[in-house]
């Protein structure tokens, strides 16, 4: 079931992002008085098609293969390769017969939809819910630091002040991409005296390899236990995603159920070791995997002690309580709301950007490349409408940067094209056009397998 809400959140936001961009590009072509012949979301291969219907000289429908979906231009070279219909001499309502910069403007479309449905996304969400953020002042406790962010030379429980010299005011600032994509110099408070630590601009591909909670997160003070993991009819069942490569199921452990440890006790110690926040329990419990420990909790006034075996990936199935640092709240009016929306939709379409350079040039692995598997992962199990848009407006932003890349077959291929024809004054030929749209498609099927194969690996934890 989680499987199918996962897949239904994905193919419903991605879905709505296609139709739009092709809508844009369909829009764009019947203004300059270009006929389309198809309109499709996914694609019909080999002429297999769940529905069509007819409406004046277009068909619209709904393909088999679920990769996106197309418009198809009369008088355009494009995936259809419809090399007969090119054969024959140029008609006044074909792409092809239209000025260069009337099918610049119709290539574009569907970038230019996606950016302001972007936009539009960030502008309604920010207006409805505004901003909250953590007020970085009332970090009294510090950071908790994970495995990346101690390689950097932080510690547990620093207070950062400033990033490059501009004082921290949410703390949310630290571990956005103005850090982790552009590298920053961070401003330390650490037992009353200041320091500086760099931060390397190839932080995020280590990041993105041992999870981002792994760099640095606000210093959670442990309360009480909360939920202690035990067995229920669900426990002992594999996962869709867990075993869809046929990933071998191991049945789950319950290190704190078995020993005793119940919801409302609070933690003291381990091994010895005082216990007061979450990062301290953490490391504690991560360093003695598939080992025995010691626990020492509070019931009810009464000191109880505990002995459980960690289990191998460090973990013995509580979920604490943990007090929260303080948050701030920003409200914004209708008209205030768009630049901030505007200004979050950018900086997406940016980090893109960034993200794509960094690979070139070898800072930031292209294993970081997901497929509408990893995608789905990220919609996650439980419809949350909030995460649904702020998902769904970055995946607009991200379809509008990597459909302007200059590959043949993308928009960006065509745009390139249309650039040198406006440059030199003539179009470039039919047969370089034909090449280039095959190479095109050879390009985006290896990306498509190489995406698909990282989500494939991943899921088998490599």
């Amino acid at each position: 079931m989680n499987g199918l809400i996962m897949a239904g959140q994905l193919l419903l936001g991605l879905s709505l992002l296609v139709i739009l961009h092709e809508l844009g590009h369909f829009l764009a072509a019947r203004a300059f008085g270009i006929k389309v012949e198809k309109f499709y979301l996914f694609f019909d291969a080999w002429g297999f098609k769940l529905f069509s219907f007819k409406k004046g000289d277009v068909e619209y429908g709904v393909g088999w293969l679920p990769l996106g979906g197309y418009v198809k231009i009369a008088g355009m070279i494009d995936e259809s390769m419809d090399t007969e219909q090119m054969a024959q001499p140029a008609q006044p309502w074909e792409f092809r017969s239209k000025p260069a910069w009337q099918r610049l403007i119709v290539m574009l479309g569907g970038i230019i939809v996606n950016v302001i449905v972007g936009i539009f996304i960030f502008w309604m969400l920010t207006f409805n819910i505004g901003q909250n953020y953590t007020v970085n002042s009332k970090l009294n406790d510090g950071i908790s630091v994970g495995i990346i962010g101690k390689e950097i030379g932080l510690k547990n429980g620093d207070r950062i002040l400033a990033i490059n010299g501009n004082k921290l005011i949410r703390f949310e600032d630290a571990i956005s991409s103005k850090v982790l994509f552009d590298g920053a110099q961070l401003t330390i408070l650490r037992d009353n005296k200041t320091l500086y630590v760099s931060v390397p601009d190839t932080i995020l591909n280590k990041i993105s390899k041992n999870d981002k909670e792994n760099f640095i997160s606000p210093r959670y003070v442990m309360e009480r236990v909360g939920k202690v993991s035990a067995p229920d009819e669900n426990a002992d069942r594999p996962s869709f995603f867990g075993n869809l490569f046929g990933k071998k199921f191991e049945k789950p452990v319950y290190p704190a159920y078995t020993a005793g440890i119940k919801p409302g006790d609070s933690i003291l110690s381990v091994n010895g070791k005082q216990i007061t926040f979450f990062d301290q329990f953490k490391e504690e419990v991560s360093a003695n995997k598939s080992k025995p420990i010691t626990v020492k909790a509070l019931r009810k006034g009464k000191e109880i002690t505990f002995n459980l075996k960690v289990s191998k990936e460090g973990t013995i199935g509580i979920i604490p309580n943990l007090k929260m640092p303080e948050t701030a709240h920003v409200d914004f009016g209708f008209i205030e709301s768009l630049p901030v929306g505007a200004n979050m939709a950018w900086s997406t379409f940016v980090d893109n950007a960034k993200g794509i350079g960094k690979m070139i040039t070898g800072k930031l692995s292209a294993r970081n490349i997901s497929s509408p598997i990893g995608i789905a992962k990220v919609y996650g199990s439980t419809f949350d409408w909030v995460k649904f848009w702020t998902l769904t407006g970055l995946i607009s932003m991200a379809l509008a940067f990597m459909n302007l890349l200059p590959i043949p077959g993308l928009d960006g291929g065509h745009v390139v094209f249309l650039l040198i024809e406006m440059v030199q004054r003539k179009p470039v030929s039919e047969k370089v056009l034909e090449r280039a749209q095959i190479v095109g498609f050879v390009i985006l099927i290896c990306l498509m397998v190489f995406a698909f194969g990282n989500d494939i690996l991943k899921s088998f934890g490599k």
